[in-house]
């Protein structure tokens, strides 16, 4: 009989929205060309840093945003500046430092240009500074009692959802982040729980055993089929409280909900094949190539 500890568990987050575009006017005095930075009208909560944005003309011409892009819709990670600008960058480390200079390079709409925008992220990533997590699956029964049925009850097989809880160092900065763009840090649930638009929602896998060979990397061991046990689910944030005490080191619990697919899953995640810089090599429609034989 295994016994297993808790210290092989972590959890991997992937941005996810309610597939409810923005939808607005790109301007021409909206693009400021020498700061590499725009504006459109969106909720100040709509948009967090590192979301990957689809934006695409409403109409079908081709998108004048990004320079040498001659396309209808374009995919670009970006960053909000404290006064609300958007900057687009190629990743999604670049993104997260915000530099102008990383910066992809804008041009001006020649006309008012109506946009639609989207968050299409398709990559998970891993929560930081967990300290703990819960993990709770329920099943709600139907009560289908006929009536003069005194004495018997027969109930529906029922609907299942789940709820939990994690436990986390507070966190926003990624100086000490080994690799920055694999990671999310706590701060993300405080930005999305607070996400006026596009909801509060994230894909999460929420591993109860891991690769026993070493720690967790993106790129799993050849090899191992049945390495990993894990929950996977559609979440959505309700709560975000911060638990501060003088001296004592500053935490965060987050609470959520599932919704959708709830699935206990076992074997080996799976894969995608990568290019030498971690990025994943991508179909015409920018989906990931998965791996048909995974490992």
């Amino acid at each position: 009989m295994a016994i297993y500890l808790g210290d092989a568990g972590s959890i991997e987050l992937e941005r996810n929205s309610l597939n409810v575009p923005l939808l607005s006017v790109l301007n021409t005095d909206d693009v400021n060309v020498d700061r590499r930075r725009f504006s459109f009208d969106f909720d100040a909560n709509a948009i967090i840093s590192g979301d990957r944005l689809e934006i695409a003309t409403e109409g079908g011409e081709n998108l004048e945003l990004v320079a040498n892009h001659v396309f209808p819709s374009g995919r670009w990670y970006v960053h909000i500046d404290a006064a609300g600008g958007c900057r687009l960058f190629d990743s999604f480390a670049a993104a997260i430092r915000g530099e102008i200079g990383e910066a992809l390079e804008l041009i001006a709409p020649s006309t008012a240009q109506p946009i639609n925008v989207e968050i299409t992220n398709a990559r998970y990533r891993y929560i930081a500074q967990i300290q703990q997590y819960q993990i709770t699956s329920t099943r709600e029964t139907v009560d289908l009692t006929s009536i003069g049925e005194e004495f018997r009850r027969r109930y529906a097989s029922g609907l299942i959802g789940g709820q939990g809880s994690l436990t986390c160092l507070w966190d926003y900065e990624r100086g000490m982040c080994e690799k920055p763009e694999h990671v999310e840090l706590p701060n993300y649930f405080a930005q999305l729980v607070i996400r006026t638009q596009l909801g509060a929602s994230f894909k999460g896998r929420f591993y109860l055993r891991s690769p026993i060979s070493g720690p967790i990397t993106n790129q799993h061991v050849l090899g191992q089929h049945d390495d990993y046990l894990w929950y996977e689910a559609l979440c959505i944030v309700t709560n975000v409280s911060l638990n501060f005490t003088p001296a004592e080191l500053l935490k965060t619990q987050i609470q959520f909900v599932t919704t959708g697919e709830f699935r206990l899953m076992a074997g080996t995640p799976p894969g995608y094949l990568l290019q030498q810089d971690s990025s994943f090599l991508l179909q015409e429609d920018e989906a990931p190539i998965g791996l048909e034989d995974t490992f």
